[in-house]
C-alpha cells in the first residue's frame, strides 16, 4: 500500500470555544484557559484567546504590536500619534510588546489600519473593537495569564487557540486568534491546512488586502471579511466558506452576537461539541471540556461539510 503524507501548516492546533447562556459575566477566561491546558500537547508554540465582554461604552478597544527591535519608549510614542491621527485615546497601557488602547475611532476600521500600519514604525493592529479583549503570546497558556490576567476575564464567550507550527515562524503575529482585519470584533481559530491559501492571498493581495504572516489560517478572517463586504451575512459567509476553502480544517468565530464553527466536507480535523442549558462548549479535544467543566454533558461529534452558529442570548444583549 501507498501512502501519501501532507505536511501542514496547522495541523496539530488546539482550538476551544465556550458561550455562556445565562450571563454576560461568566468567567469565561478561566473556563478557556483550562481548556487550552488541556490541549497544550497539541500546541507548545503559542496560545492565544479572543474574549467578548461587555466592553465601555462608545469606545474602542485597539491591541497593537510594536516593533520587535529599537527603543521600545519611542515605539510607544510614535504609536500613540499614529493611533490619536484618527482616533481620540481615553486610555493606553503597555504589555510585553503589545499597546492597548481605549479610542473612540473617527474613521472606518479600514482607513484606521491604513493610517496606523502605513508607516516607517513597523506596527500591525492585532484587534480592534468595542467588545472583543484579543490577546496572545509565545510559549504555553499559562504566559496568556501571566501577562494579561485573561483568567480573571468576565464575559459571554470567547474563543481560543494553542499552537503548533511546522513550517510558519514562531512570534506573535503568527499566533492565534487573528482578527479579521477591517471588521470590529471578529476573531477566529483554526485547526488544519487551508490548501488554496497561496491563490486565494494573491486574489486578496490585488485587492489591496494586507497580510502579515505566512500563516495559511489567516486567509480565514480575510474571507469573512470580505463576504461581509459583499453584503452577505456571517452565517452566509460560512455556508459560503464550506465550497470555497479547500482542505482539512475547523475554524471557529467569534463576533459580539454569535459563536459557531465550520468543518470542511471530509471532517479531516476532529471537533466535540457539549451543549447543556447552561452553555455551549466546543474542543478538537473532548478531554479540554471535561477537564475544564467538570465531565459535564454529553460529548458530540458533527459531520463534516456543517456549519453552525449559536447567537448570544437576546437577555444578555439587551443587558450590555
Amino acid at each position: 500500500m501507498v501512502g501519501v503524507f501532507i505536511r501542514t501548516t496547522e495541523a496539530m492546533c488546539g482550538i476551544a470555544g465556550y458561550l455562556d447562556k445565562k450571563s454576560g459575566q461568566a468567567p469565561v477566561g478561566k473556563k478557556l484557559l483550562l481548556m487550552l491546558e488541556a490541549l497544550g500537547q497539541r500546541g507548545p508554540d503559542s496560545a492565544g484567546l479572543a474574549l467578548f465582554g461587555t466592553g465601555v461604552l462608545g469606545r474602542e478597544i485597539c491591541w497593537v504590536k510594536l516593533p520587535e527591535h529599537g527603543d521600545r519608549e519611542d515605539a510607544v510614542v510614535d504609536a500613540l500619534e499614529l493611533i490619536g491621527s484618527v482616533a481620540h485615546v481615553r486610555a493606553h497601557r503597555l504589555t510585553d510588546g503589545l499597546l492597548r488602547a481605549e479610542i473612540e475611532r473617527r474613521t472606518t476600521a479600514a482607513e484606521f489600519c491604513a493610517k496606523v500600519e502605513s508607516s516607517t514604525v513597523s506596527l500591525e493592529i492585532i484587534s480592534l473593537g468595542s467588545r472583543l479583549e484579543l490577546v496572545k503570546q509565545v510559549g504555553a497558556p499559562s504566559n496568556v495569564t501571566r501577562l494579561f490576567d485573561a483568567n480573571g476575564f468576565r464575559g459571554s464567550h470567547g474563543i481560543g487557540h494553542t499552537r503548533l507550527s511546522t513550517e510558519s515562524r514562531v512570534d506573535l503575529s503568527h499566533s492565534q486568534p487573528f482578527w479579521a482585519r477591517g471588521v470590529p470584533d471578529l476573531a477566529t481559530v483554526h485547526n488544519g491546512h487551508i490548501t488554496n491559501y497561496h491563490r486565494l492571498r494573491r486574489v486578496y493581495e490585488q485587492q489591496g488586502v494586507r497580510f502579515f504572516t505566512e500563516n495559511d489560517s489567516e486567509v480565514i478572517g480575510v474571507y469573512l471579511a470580505d463576504q461581509l463586504a459583499r453584503g452577505f451575512s456571517l452565517e452566509d459567509a460560512m455556508k459560503h466558506s464550506l465550497a470555497d476553502l479547500d482542505g482539512s480544517f475547523t475554524y471557529l468565530v467569534a463576533t459580539p452576537d454569535y459563536f459557531g464553527f465550520a468543518r470542511d466536507p471530509f471532517a479531516l480535523k476532529p471537533l466535540l461539541i457539549v451543549e447543556t442549558d447552561d452553555y455551549v462548549a466546543l474542543a478538537n479535544e473532548e478531554v479540554a471540556i471535561r477537564y475544564a467543566l467538570n465531565n459535564a454533558g454529553v460529548a458530540q461529534e458533527p459531520s463534516g461539510n456543517v456549519y453552525r452558529l449559536w447567537r448570544r442570548p437576546a437577555v444578555l444583549a439587551a443587558a450590555s
